[in-house]
């Protein structure tokens, strides 16, 4: 049975780095990547740039980091507000299923209503079962498959 906790939700500041750290590697790990240190570290000095774009968040229990988001706002060909993209999400693995993952996701739309955003939206991986029981029941499905090509 799932159980649920509250967590504080805020913006990064400059002293979070040590603590938004450890996460951002589980996410890596997570996914079985690793980006370079100089991504990461310009990424963190954009979420801290007022006149970014990017945004990120820490959710805290009990005094300590136990979660991030990862949030893009950009413009849309489609509507007048713009889009959100929520692009990274993690929690603490002792903590998932635990409600904190839906709490960080509601944080975003509630940054997105505030910036007048007309949708929010993100990607997740086809064998991210787990987190897709979540997304189902806070947003929908678009039907829409990415492609990419590295450069």
């Amino acid at each position: 049975m799932p159980f649920r906790i509250d967590v504080e939700i805020r913006p990064v500041g400059a002293d979070d780095q040590a603590a938004w750290l450890p996460l951002w590697q589980g996410y890596q790990r997570f996914y079985m990547t690793e980006i370079p240190a100089a991504a990461s570290d310009q990424a963190w000095q954009r979420f801290l740039d007022p006149g970014e774009p990017m945004h990120a968040a820490l959710a805290w229990h009990d005094g300590k980091a136990v979660g991030l988001v990862h949030w893009i706002f950009h413009r849309s060909t489609w509507t007048a507000g713009d889009y959100c993209y929520l692009q990274d999400l993690f929690i603490a693995k002792d903590l998932r299923s635990s409600g904190v993952g839906r709490q960080l996701i509601e944080h975003v739309y509630d940054q997105a209503r505030q910036a007048d955003c007309a949708r929010v939206y993100w990607l997740t991986h086809e064998t991210n079962s787990r987190a897709m029981l979540l997304y189902e029941r806070v947003a929908e499905r678009s039907g829409f498959v990415q492609f990419r090509k590295l450069l």
